[in-house]
């Protein structure tokens, strides 16, 4: 392996300059090893003597993510080490170890390769993986707000194909968002990587709960309404939510639930719908005929919504009218990709077009009261909820028979005024 002199990061022998720095590269063996001010772990070599650390690549609210070089293996890796005070938490490192159990058993080209599990001279813990060079999709929205179809189709069809395997093992990932969606850039475009499987919900037979109760499981943008709720029956269709929510801020540059604060996103989600995306993305020219598609990704209810990622990906493909499935996006060229849906896009416009003159000219009928929609009824078992699942502070919705015994108790209480008024 070689290193960069000016930034320390880590390339094969093949390599002759660094891409970042412009630096002549030099063998690691013959690099001054590197040092920081605040991190007595930089140069130093870790976990038994395998990992010589060589820099910082990120810091989180659970621990600090780095580039090492793997003496044994002669491979560069990330090692992500726990926080001093998160490792002291039983709670935190077991979701942490669960992280490094799940995604070892979940070997997927589209899943970040969890390499080892270790414990640390410094008395933390950390998550041994393969490094990745790219960026988050949340640094991409970040920069340039949305993403072209092309692109979106690539990495939805990529998503939705590491995720079924997770779904065939009845895992459920739980944190989907685009900070856990990570995108190595290749000629071809993006090779996605998803990240993070430490919030899982795992419904396999005999699988371990960890049940804290306050614990928050999600982030609240991208949480399905079950989730919000913590119910019993959660399961694949949380995912499908979460990943339709992203899929609408890579189009329109905005979440599809916004509020002011977390218990505020959390009953928007629950009682509200979002825009239609051609009207939250008018500025970006996003197609009406996404539009069904967001509907049904966003169902309240789990049985009426699409019932799988794969689905998801194919109804968001054929709304910029490719044919064909995930499957046959997923490694289809970028380039490929823009050229079909520019080629698809006039089509799909002009029956758009159709469809909205056809819907007008049909004469009103007559009145008819409003009927809310079978999304907003109350979902099977929505007044049970998993202890670890309490979000923010929203409580479960009110059982069936509060209601009804309430006003029971008050036709009584006035029955019993009225008879002792009479004496």
């Amino acid at each position: 392996m070689k290193t960069c002199s000016a930034c320390y990061r880590l390339f094969s022998n093949d390599s002759g300059f660094c891409p970042v720095d412009g630096q002549r590269l030099v063998p690691v063996a013959e690099a001054t090893p590197p040092t920081h001010p605040d991190d007595r772990r930089v140069g130093a070599t870790i976990c038994g003597g395998r990992y010589q650390v060589f820099r910082i690549v990120a810091d989180g609210g659970m621990g600090r993510v780095y580039q090492a070089l793997d003496l044994q293996a002669g491979r560069s890796v990330a090692l992500k080490i726990l926080h001093p005070e998160v490792a002291l938490d039983e709670v935190s490192l077991e979701r942490f170890r669960r992280e490094f159990e799940v995604s070892a058993s979940l070997p997927h080209e589209h899943i970040v390769e969890v390499l080892a599990f270790e414990r640390t001279e410094d008395q933390s813990f950390a998550l041994v993986m393969e490094y990745l060079e790219g960026e988050e999709l949340r640094t991409v929205l970040k920069r340039d707000k949305v993403l072209p179809p092309e692109r979106l189709v690539r990495m939805l069809s990529q998503v939705a194909l590491g995720l079924a395997e997770a779904h065939e093992r009845k895992v459920v990932h739980r944190d989907l968002k685009p900070d856990n969606i990570f995108l190595v850039g290749t000629h071809d475009g993006d090779r996605v990587k998803i990240l993070d499987f430490g919030s899982v919900r795992d419904n396999s037979e005999g699988a371990k709960k960890l049940t804290v109760v306050g614990t928050t499981i999600g982030s609240p943008f991208y949480m399905s309404p079950e989730q919000a709720q913590g119910l019993l029956t959660l399961d694949h269709r949380a995912d499908v939510w979460s990943l339709a929510a992203i899929a609408f801020e890579c189009v329109t540059g905005k979440v599809p639930f916004h509020a002011p604060t977390g218990p505020m996103i959390l009953v928007a989600i629950l009682g509200k719908e979002p825009l239609p995306p051609s009207e939250a993305g008018k500025a970006y020219g996003v197609p009406a005929s996404l539009d069904p598609v967001m509907e049904e990704a966003f169902m309240k209810s789990p049985e009426a919504r699409l019932p799988s990622v794969g689905l998801l990906a194919d109804r968001v493909g054929h709304a910029y009218g490719l044919a064909g499935s995930h499957r046959d996006w997923a490694t289809m060229p970028q380039k490929a990709l823009a050229e079909r849906i520019r080629a698809a896009m006039p089509g799909v416009l002009a029956r758009q077009q159709h469809a909205t003159a056809s819907a007008s000219a049909v004469p009103p009928g007559p009145a008819v009261r409003a009927v809310p929609a079978a999304s907003a009824a109350p979902t099977p078992g929505a007044s049970e909820a998993f202890a670890e699942d309490i979000v923010m502070g929203v409580p479960p919705r009110l059982p069936r028979w509060v209601v009804p015994a309430a006003a029971s108790a008050a036709v009584l209480l006035c029955a019993l005024v009225a008879l002792l008024l009479t004496r």
